[in-house]
């Protein structure tokens, strides 16, 4: 689903599909769906196919013990792989994947509803303090791999390094630019020279977490960007838009798009988003990516993190396209 963004807090479908008018209703109601997908006994998701991923049922149709996970569209596909691979280890155990963005595997979490929420980003303090409110006690935090946030153009666009700074006009509300002439950029296949923005909704960490570390916390998102419900559909729309930039994780690039080299400020060296840069944290948008458990975990999904965090689960990381925590060479 692709949305258009109509104000700071408000985001309209091209479609004729409404959309809540505030986050906090949005959050609400993806969070009720999941409680209720979970209830049903499986984990699909309500958002399309790049928002979530499938359950794993239970082997053999008997009963299993059942780890619930749910949040992150950005690490989806990652925590997919943990559990198709997990299940070879521990065929008893089932893991449930289901996406829908951070925020909202942060309700579940505080809700009550999941063993573990995905997070592209850290948790507010708000956020904090009301699961320690409803469940007695502190989330327990895990970073479980590293990304390269990627600045995403077509791929037959000629630019090749951006900053902070110019992004920051780009998408940041009374942003001065929005032609690729003012980067001093002729795109072809881009006749009308208008920077298209493309970008994520508001339930997502990587909505939180790119308006923080490009934004500041005080400024908003320019309204009119094409924000769309998961991070492989801001690939492929920026793939099929010569006049797109978009952000999205460093597992999802195609041949369609390249990956800019981003510096902090305008003049300086550019870097390339890469295991490398993402481990030293030269690259400007490195970031973790976390589960949340509510608490100490049960013992089941202790075992789960022990084996995430394990080297056979940072090897995954690595397929998948991200970081392992141990490093490039995990």
């Amino acid at each position: 689903m692709t949305y258009v963004r109509l104000d700071g807090h408000r985001l309209a479908p091209l479609k004729e599909t409404p959309m809540p008018t505030t986050r906090t209703r949005h959050l609400s109601l993806v969070a009720c769906l999941v409680s209720l997908t979970f209830a049903c006994g499986g984990g699909a998701p309500q958002n399309g196919a790049s928002s979530a991923a499938p359950a794993t049922a239970p082997a053999g149709g008997g009963s299993a013990t059942v780890v619930r996970i749910t949040g992150s569209d950005t690490m989806v596909n990652l925590v997919q792989a943990w559990a198709e691979n997990y299940r070879k280890t521990k065929p008893d155990v089932s893991v449930q994947v289901a996406g829908g963005g951070s925020g909202v595997g942060i309700a579940g979490l505080i809700d009550g509803i999941l063993d573990l929420a995905a997070a592209s980003r850290e948790m507010e303090a708000k956020e904090i303090e009301r699961a320690t409110q409803k469940n007695g006690h502190k989330p327990t935090e895990y970073s479980v791999a590293l990304d390269a946030l990627s600045v995403y153009v077509h791929k037959d666009n000629p630019i090749n390094a951006i900053s902070l700074e110019e992004l920051a006009e780009i998408y940041g509300d009374k942003g001065s630019i929005d032609k690729w002439s003012q980067l001093n950029m002729k795109v072809p296949g881009c006749g009308s020279d208008t920077i298209v923005r493309v970008g994520r909704q508001n339930s997502s960490g990587t909505y939180v977490y790119f308006r923080e570390a490009v934004l500041g916390a005080k400024r908003e998102y320019k309204l009119g960007s094409i924000d769309q419900s998961g991070s492989k559909d801001v690939v492929a729309l920026v793939g099929r838009t010569p006049c797109a930039v978009g952000y999205s994780g460093m597992a999802y690039i195609t041949p369609d798009v390249k990956a800019l080299k981003v510096s902090k400020a305008k003049g300086e060296a550019g870097v390339s988003p890469s295991n490398e840069t993402a481990m030293n944290k030269t690259y400007p948008l490195a970031r973790a990516l976390y589960f949340y458990s509510p608490g100490d975990p049960k013992p089941e999904v202790k075992a789960f993190l022990d084996w995430v965090l394990s080297a056979e689960g940072q090897k995954i990381v690595k397929d998948v396209g991200f970081v392992p925590i141990g490093g490039p060479s995990s």
